[in-house]
Parts: C-alpha cells; structure tokens; sequence
C-alpha cells in the first residue's frame, strides 16, 4: 500500500517559520516534490528533490526562503519554510514518483499526500 502523509501545516504570522514533513511508504520513490493550491487557483510546483539530492528545483517565488531536503533512511521529504508571506497560504501536498527526473507539473507524479493547510496572517 503506497501512501504519503503530509504533517506540519498551521497558522503563522507573516515573517514566521514552519517545517512541512511527508512521510512515504509502501514504495522506493525517486524524485519527491512539494506543490501547492490556493483557494481557487491551480495547483502549483513548489519545489522537488532527486534521490541523492544532487539536484533540486524551486518555483522562482520561494527561493532564499524555501529549503527542501530529504532523509531517505527515514523515508522523509522536508520543506523547511521561512519569511512566510500571505501569499504562501495554500494547502501543501506531497508529490512522487519512481523516476529519477524533478518534474514540475503535477500530472507527471503518480502519487500524492492528502495535504496539509499553512495559513499565514497579516
């Protein structure tokens, strides 16, 4: 049974910090992302990690603010978050798939966590 479960999540004033955590398994995954949807908008790429973590990718928006990682003993995905905007609030979710390559577009992922909020005040 793959499965991911997303953790983490709350409410923040703007400038706070918080660590989003997804847990997998069931299943070896390769590269893991993180993506987001605001009320309304479309679900959008946050940021991806290969395997190793000699490669990762973030949406222009988050860079300097955004840390992904991974612990692949713990079979753990990371998204550290910090200076948080009002503009951040979304549900997070946690993506993956077996292939090596980061995608950035949430159909090639094949499995997904049932996500968690992160709201940040004003």
């Amino acid at each position: 049974q793959v499965q991911l479960v997303e953790s983490g999540g709350g409410l923040v004033q703007a400038g706070g910090s918080l660590r989003l955590s997804c847990v997998a398994s069931g299943r070896t995954f390769g590269a893991m992302g993180w993506f987001r949807q605001a009320p309304g908008k479309e679900r959008e790429f946050v940021a991806a990690i290969t395997r190793s973590g000699s490669k990762i990718s973030y949406v222009d928006s988050v860079k300097g603010r955004f840390t992904i990682s991974r612990d692949n003993a713990k079979s753990t995905v990371y998204l550290q978050m910090n200076s948080l905007k009002p503009e951040d609030t979304a549900v997070y979710y946690c993506a993956a798939d077996s292939g090596v390559l980061i995608r950035t577009t949430p159909n090639l992922y094949e499995y997904w966590g049932q996500g968690t909020q992160v709201t940040v005040s004003s």
